[in-house]
């Protein structure tokens, strides 16, 4: 599908200059069109829905300045960037205050605008298939916070929707943090019983005296601290779903009685002599492999072939290819909005060093490390310093210093690392670029200058 041209506006009353940038937009494959002060800026955005505004402080008739101030409240949404000489940064940082996305000196440097451009607009791409994701999945499971497009991400969606509209026990598998029970909540949304209740239980997180109680409820005087009749999680799923989170913890005196629950569809309270019958659908979930257990005596063979109707394996992060970006901008606005602070995206270094770490805690350990790299955040954009420490020096470690070989030149040096990228990426030379933070008119120079091809 042809995508809509992304539309840039050049406010500068040097013409010069304005169409030496309009020809250098075009030539980067840009929609430009250029004014000669705010007031027609002001008008031009008014007309045409332009995507960034590239402005100049000092203008006649009307500054930069005060032309950001009413382009921001007809359009709040455009990116604006501001070029100063050197002696009015002030200005330019008080624009950044005014809601410009960042500011540029003169005389400008290309490559640097390039990049700029190129991150503001891949992270607009970003969020609109983000949201274009959370729609479809939406449509499908009828609940938007799973993320992915990787195809193990995908397989996991379509068996999902295939089971959500039965009545049939599902068994959801995978490691810590992979989002079980987001999967689950979301099969519960997509099947007939939505409108009831979705309890969930963790049975790692209670101990094995108060589990029974917690799952089929007691009645008054059942023992010490028993001051009146409870409900357990059965009769509060009742017309619902029950989820039963790590379930390969449960103690076997329990799993007995579980098992009894699920096939006479009904609950005996601690204490009770009757009987309670119960409608619920239940969906576990387990990081442990219950066939080990089974074969070594720690789960019952019977109850395991209970749950297991079916079985969703939830794919850990790291075998999801394509995934980190779109989670991490998922995260990050979630948070962002939490501490009410005006996020723009990620540097292309900090965005790299998310792809590359192996997320031993899956996307639980993603969703923190956003969080902290948001409460930490002090500009608009996360860098390499909001990132967790452990994170950042794994991976710089790739290359310890007392590897190298010594007595390198910088140009060797450089070399190599363009070297190391572009095998790193297949010869790959727009995400090689990406990588080492310059541009891929800049690089193919280099590679030529290296003779790397």
């Amino acid at each position: 599908m042809k995508h809509a041209p992304i539309r840039i506006l050049v406010a500068d009353d040097d013409d010069a200059h304005r169409n030496m940038l309009l020809l250098l937009l075009h030539d980067w494959h840009y929609e430009a069109q250029g004014v000669a002060d705010g007031e027609q800026a002001i008008a031009a955005c008014k007309e045409t829905p332009f995507d960034l505004v590239l402005m100049d402080v000092r203008m006649p008739n009307m500054s930069g300045l005060e032309a950001l101030g009413h382009i921001k409240k007809h359009n709040p949404a455009i990116a604006i960037l501001i070029m100063t000489a050197y002696s009015n940064v002030e200005a330019a940082v008080e624009a950044m205050k005014g809601g410009a996305y960042d500011y540029h000196t003169k005389p400008l440097d290309f490559d640097k605008l390039k990049l700029t451009l190129e991150r503001i607009f891949s992270q607009r791409e970003l969020e609109k298939e983000n949201k274009n994701l959370r729609l479809s999945l939406q449509e499908k499971l009828g609940h938007n916070t799973i993320i992915g497009r990787s195809k193990a991400m995908q397989e996991a969606v379509t068996l999902a929707q295939a089971i959500a509209p039965s009545e049939a026990t599902l068994l959801i598998t995978g490691e810590s943090g992979t989002g079980k029970e987001v999967m689950a909540k979301a099969i519960h949304l997509a099947s007939e019983r939505k409108n009831g209740p979705f309890i969930a239980v963790n049975c790692a997180a209670i101990t094995e005296s108060l589990l029974e109680s917690e799952l089929f409820g007691h009645e008054k005087g059942a023992f010490t601290g028993a001051d009146k009749r409870r409900e357990g999680r059965f009769a509060a799923a009742n017309g619902g779903t029950l989820f039963l989170d790590e379930i390969g913890e449960m103690p076997l005196s329990m799993q007995v009685k579980l098992l009894r629950a699920l096939q006479e569809r009904e609950v005996q309270p601690v204490g009770g002599d009757k009987p309670v019958p119960v409608n619920v659908r239940i969906l576990a979930a387990t990081n442990r492999n219950l066939v080990t257990e089974v074969q070594e005596g720690r789960f019952r063979e019977d109850l395991y072939y209970r749950l297991n109707v079916v079985s969703l394996p939830m794919p850990p992060l790291r075998h999801r290819e394509g995934d980190v970006p779109l989670l991490a901008d998922f995260f990050a606005r979630l948070f962002a909005e939490k501490n009410h602070k005006y996020l723009l995206g990620f540097t292309p270094q900090a965005l790299d060093r998310l792809i590359r770490y192996q997320w031993p805690g899956n996307v639980r350990e993603l969703e923190n490390v956003m969080e902290r790299a948001v409460v930490l955040l002090v500009g608009d954009t996360i860098t390499e310093r909001e990132l967790p420490p452990h994170l950042v020096q794994e991976q710089s470690q790739d290359m310890p210093l007392n590897k190298m070989p010594g007595n390198l030149t910088l140009e060797e040096l450089e070399r190599l690392a363009i070297q190391e990228a572009l095998e790193n990426t297949g010869n790959n030379k727009s995400e090689a670029a990406r990588r080492l933070g310059i541009t891929r008119k800049t690089l193919h120079t280099k590679v030529s200058r290296y003779k790397l091809e």
